[in-house]
């Protein structure tokens, strides 16, 4: 497997989309920065980025990726190395990529300009959502052989976790704002994983008072060493899950 990751990663190291992605990143933490001197402003702008832009790019990249693979899988599959092994390699390579050109893009200019705890979250936070999406890439692009059938489902799920979801989730909120929804909504944002990545964000920079008594209990909840290892451990379940999934699929389908 160590084999497959090398020459895939270093293979898409080399790729103008990763070189352009991560200039992309450090133009844009860098000029945050240098219109604002407020470490706390900078991360909320770089937020923004990090919910919306890096999932997009992971799902579409990654589904991409597979399938311009295809060719290089079909001639693994031909020598005697396990499907396991193949997949596995193709995942981490370019998981690894793209947490790669996160933490160089963002995560260096933070170095640079002294960051605190909150940029730290935030880099938690984006490199959790890029393994999270690029897992729902992979499992996208092994339910169909069709590629642009499977850019579909990617975007669909990008869709769904960054925008619908938050909709249906207000919707609830209000229908049922007389009723106790501290902990029903803690569970019900354990099934997104951008919005349990935005709570971590927007806690740490303590400004949780802004989301009203569920924020406190958000607060209370997400703020302590319990709420950490849970938020960990169900953005885990979301990288896992699509994977072992896929996986299955992947094993046995007739390529």
């Amino acid at each position: 497997m160590t084999r497959v990751i090398k020459y895939v990663f270093y293979d898409i190291l080399r790729t103008r989309f990763i070189l352009l992605y991560t200039l992309f990143l450090l133009v844009s933490t860098i000029a945050m920065f240098q219109l604002d001197t407020d470490t706390g402003k900078v991360i909320l702008s770089l937020m923004n980025i990090v919910l919306m832009v890096v999932p997009l790019v992971s799902i579409v990249f990654s589904t991409i990726h597979f399938f311009n693979s295809y060719e290089f899988i079909e001639l693994l599959l031909a020598q005697p190395v396990n499907r396991k092994i193949i997949f596995l390699g193709e995942y981490f390579a370019v998981a690894f990529s793209l947490c790669f050109a996160f933490v160089a893009g963002v995560g260096l200019p933070m170095v640079l300009y002294g960051a605190d705890a909150s940029g730290f979250t935030l880099l938690y936070s984006g490199i959790m959502l890029t393994l999270v999406f690029v897992s729902l890439a992979f499992l996208s692009s092994v339910l169909t052989r069709d590629k642009a059938k499977a850019i579909g489902i990617a975007l669909l799920f990008w869709f769904y976790f960054s925008l619908i979801y938050d909709g249906l989730l207000m919707w609830i909120i209000y229908t049922f704002m007389d009723y106790p929804l501290e902990k029903i909504t803690l569970a019900l944002v354990s099934l997104n994983p951008v919005d349990l990545a935005r709570i971590l964000m927007l806690l740490q920079l303590d400004i949780s008072a802004l989301m009203g008594y569920t924020g406190a209990f958000y607060k209370e909840f997400f703020g302590s060493n319990l709420g950490l290892i849970f938020s960990s451990l169900v953005l885990l379940v979301w990288i896992v899950i699509p994977v072992w999934g896929a996986l299955r699929i992947f094993t046995k389908k007739d390529l």
